[in-house]
């Protein structure tokens, strides 16, 4: 055999180790009583703020003035729509149960199981986030910029404005799919990362006209969700 026809089968047969050898994205998660600790724990602070009734005070202006509102979130002062807000609710409930249904599809059982903690550690972590960041930033709703401003601003939940939590836990369940599923080098896991994408855009979109929100509010819902999903699916730990 030739030196090139060595180096050529050399190639060849390292290519295929390559290939046959695991990456480091396919490496099974680990999964303790420690994440049911940590979901409920995320979940108990996520609920704390509505329990307490935070954020405690009257709302920072009610009328509040359109015009001391940045353009793009003027905009958003606008006659609402009556159905935008349980469509919503509803959209997200789907893109949610999307990712978890494909999670679990076609995975042996222990391993579906893993995925489907690692991905609710994402959301519960995302939620209580968005949960905290609306106390702190105690930012009013576009209600409270139109003529009802009176009447709503005795619902405290008319001062949890900022940022959006269904963008937090749409895009949460969107991106805690994809890094998942990378991982695990799930089937058909582009297709369904751009439909989840799509479905967190869509709740977005009616966030706003439900009135329930600002551009920027759901802006950084996204982003938010975003990094919590990435960081909760990449930060978990992984078996040997």
């Amino acid at each position: 055999m030739t030196g090139a026809s060595c180096r050529r089968v050399g190639l060849v047969l390292l290519g295929l180790c390559v290939r046959a050898r695991p990456g480091a994205a396919q490496a099974p998660y680990r999964v303790t009583w420690w994440d049911a600790a940590s979901i409920g724990t995320a979940g108990g602070l996520a609920l704390l703020p509505h329990v307490l009734s935070l954020p405690h005070g009257p709302p920072p202006c009610a009328p509040c003035d359109p015009a001391s509102l940045a353009g793009i979130d003027r905009a958003a002062v606008h006659p609402f729509s009556g159905g935008a807000s349980a469509a919503s609710t509803v959209l997200l409930a789907g893109v949610v149960g999307f990712a978890g249904v494909v999670l679990l599809a076609d995975r042996p059982a222990a391993e579906a199981r893993t995925n489907i903690v690692v991905f609710l550690n994402g959301l519960a972590w995302a939620e209580a986030t968005s949960e905290w960041a609306k106390v702190l930033a105690h930012r009013s709703r576009p209600m409270l910029y139109t003529p009802a401003a009176v009447a709503a601003a005795t619902d405290v939940d008319n001062r949890r404005s900022f940022p959006s939590g269904h963008a937090t836990a749409a895009f949460a369940a969107a991106t805690a799919y994809l890094v998942i599923a990378e991982r695990e080098q799930l089937p058909q896991r582009a297709r369904n990362a751009a439909l989840l994408y799509a479905g967190a855009v869509g709740v977005s979109v009616l966030r706003i006209s439900a009135g329930a929100h600002f551009p920027t509010d759901v802006v950084a819902g996204g982003l938010l969700g975003t990094g919590v999903g990435w960081l909760a699916a990449r930060a978990h730990a992984v078996g040997p």
